[in-house]
């Protein structure tokens, strides 16, 4: 899953030849997630039609602030098209539009918007090379990456005059890679490697029957989403769950005994900036597995157990700059022994739930947490969507290790 999934992109299109490019990129911002809306200069639909561009993002492509012909027509407001967007990119970025943008003239739909957003704007420039690199041009690019805009650069090749040099617009996915590398680049964990365990483990008696608990998973899946948007790298160690993920920066790795999740763990923790264990591991295995299922020879039977491998302790023991995160689920005395066990197994930083809270705990899609950190600081929580505590917990993290 690109990072653009889920973002607003408002694409402008201004009166250039490379306009015809705009389907393909439209299509593009479609693929990774994203959803699009389209601003054309009137000019721009001697280019590309606007039926092409609104069937492509399934929505209406918007040109002036009102139809003429239409007395009913309503008045398509720019700023709202400016605070509707994540990203508002412009390609292609005529000369014309450019120092319009450079000046702060506004004479059309598409410059109004502009001068109202207040998202990132990205500018991908469109014109003959004479054009391109002409004295007035270079500055108004410069002007205008000193408001705070992205310049995507122009590439060389034929251009519509027939010469060949710098000026031709990018390429439609050279555009979709410059701003979704620009948006990790600016990502608050990019370039960083987070391990997340989630779910139960499933401890064998025999073939069929096993050990386990009620854990979903939901509440590490929901830390890994937060992660990957984040910018991390993130392996996901997961017991039995049927929780999804589709993400580029997840690498889910399935497990089911406390043992393959310790090994798991084992194998990636060494090289990871950040480790945040939510599975609910199972602290008991029998002491011996049957090779046959057993069969029903007496109203009792009695299954000896034996301590599974505790994974967070031995991450603890062998931690160096990792930030190590635990969480406890406790039905007593709650931070008595969720700062114990902080304590106890060398975290920095424990998240405790209680199942006396209603809607916390196993089988939810809410929680509600309290964040306890290594001085003893304790910052609570209401009860709120497992989404919304993982950003919590992220956040609680960014401001520990990373402020």
């Amino acid at each position: 899953m690109s990072v653009l999934s889920g973002k607003k992109i408002l694409l402008g299109v201004t009166a250039g030849i490379a306009a015809y490019k705009t389907a393909y990129l439209v299509r593009l911002f479609i693929k990774a997630g994203a959803e699009v809306q389209v601003i054309m200069t009137p000019a721009a639909k001697d280019f590309v039609t606007p039926l092409t561009l609104s069937t492509l993002s399934k929505n209406p492509v918007h040109s002036t602030f009102y139809d003429k012909k239409d007395d009913n027509e309503t008045w398509n407001n720019h700023v709202d098209l400016g605070l509707w967007a994540d990203l508002f990119i412009i390609a292609p970025a005529t000369a014309n539009t450019l120092s319009k943008m450079s000046d702060g003239i506004c004479d059309n739909l598409l410059l109004a918007t502009y001068l109202s957003a207040k998202c990132k704007v990205y500018i991908a420039p469109a014109m003959d090379l004479d054009m391109y690199k002409h004295p007035s041009t270079l500055k108004n690019l410069t002007t205008l990456v000193s408001y705070g805009n992205r310049i995507i650069p122009a590439e060389s090749g034929e251009l519509a005059s027939g010469l060949v040099g710098e000026g031709r617009m990018a390429e439609p996915e050279r555009i979709v890679s410059f701003i979704e590398q620009d948006l990790l680049d600016g990502l608050p964990l990019h370039h960083k490697k987070i391990l997340i365990t989630a779910g139960p483990t499933y401890e064998a008696i025999d073939p069929v029957r096993f050990i386990g608990n009620h854990s979903s998973g939901k509440m590490g899946f929901e830390l890994a989403k937060v992660a990957a948007k984040l910018g991390a790298e993130v392996y996901l160690v997961s017991g039995p769950s049927n929780e999804t993920v589709n993400h580029t920066l997840i690498h889910r790795i399935d497990v089911v005994s406390a043992e393959e999740m310790y090994s798991a763990c084992h194998q990636y923790f060494e090289t990871v900036d950040i480790a945040i264990l939510s599975a609910a591991v199972a602290d008991f295995k029998p002491s011996e597995v049957a090779a046959q299922k057993i069969k029903k020879k007496s109203a009792t039977m009695s299954l000896e157990l034996v301590p599974t491998k505790d994974i967070l302790a031995s991450l603890g023991a062998i931690k160096q700059s990792q930030f190590l995160v635990g969480f406890a689920l406790e039905t007593n005395d709650e931070v008595a022994n969720a700062t114990a066990k902080l304590e106890r197994k060398n975290l920095d930083m424990i998240v405790l739930n209680s199942l006396q809270d209603k809607g916390a705990g196993f089988k939810n899609s809410t929680n509600k947490v309290t964040i306890i950190h290594a001085d003893k600081r304790m910052v609570i929580f209401e009860l709120k969507s497992k989404t919304y505590v993982a950003e919590d917990i992220f956040n609680e993290i960014l401001n520990e290790k990373y402020a």
